[in-house]
């Protein structure tokens, strides 16, 4: 079992939510059950998927859901890409957030080769 809080991958991927968040608070009201509610979920699936992994008495289960976090990731990654497309994200924005982003996406992967032998 691992001590969530103490991971910088958890760290990172709620600092990638709460950007998220605070970005989709922008978005029309006509979003609301559509992108905006999607974008989050995926934003939040991921520092959560981390933190329930760590919790968990195996390494292989960790890496399970290090697994899943990867996916909602890559969909997160292109729900931003839409919203950019949209013009619901400025450049700027979108540029930082997806940095942080594929951040999160390396250190992710980094830790489910270090699972995976």
């Amino acid at each position: 079992m691992h001590n969530f809080q103490d991971l910088k991958i958890w760290q990172k991927a709620m600092d990638v939510a709460e950007q998220t968040y605070l970005i989709s608070s922008e978005f029309p009201k006509e979003e609301k059950y559509g992108l905006t509610s999607q974008i989050r979920r995926s934003a939040i699936s991921v520092p959560s998927n981390i933190a329930e992994g760590a919790g968990r008495n195996t390494d292989g289960e960790f890496r399970n859901f290090l697994g899943i976090a990867s996916g909602s990731s890559n969909e997160l990654f292109t729900q931003l890409i839409l919203s950019h497309r949209l013009k619901l994200i400025p450049e700027d924005k979108t540029r930082q957030l997806l940095k942080d982003l594929i951040e999160v996406q390396k250190m992710n992967y980094s830790l489910i080769q270090k699972f995976s032998k």
